[in-house]
């Protein structure tokens, strides 16, 4: 049974995991990703989570390990949506509230 996350805990996990990620990349290359480093990355990752979509549905060749990959995709693409907002200077909460909020407002109609 999996646990339930609590939003606030999956933020601060996730903000604590990039600064692990920026102290690896200053390692290797002398400096942080930039802002549109990050976002290229989840864009990457957003198109992975297409292609094993396609094979999950068995719409494209991939292998024994598509549910167990595709799952991993969806949670980094969630972790980097998180992380591109707190680099921006923009509350995910507020951000996908209303959202929320907007679309159940026009779906009433």
């Amino acid at each position: 049974m999996s646990k339930e996350l609590n939003f606030t805990e999956v933020i601060s996990r996730s903000k604590q995991i990039r600064k692990q990620y920026h102290e690896l990349e200053k390692e290797h290359h002398g400096s942080e990703w930039t802002i549109e480093e990050d976002a290229l990355a989840f864009l990457t990752d957003a198109g992975l989570v297409g292609r094993l979509t396609m094979s999950q549905q068995e719409r494209w060749p991939k292998g024994d390990t598509t549910n167990e990959e595709l799952s991993h995709k969806l949670g980094e693409s969630i972790w980097w949506l998180i992380i591109l907002a707190g680099r921006m200077n923009i509350d995910i909460n507020v951000a996908l509230e209303g959202f929320l909020s907007k679309t159940e407002k026009l779906l009433k109609k």
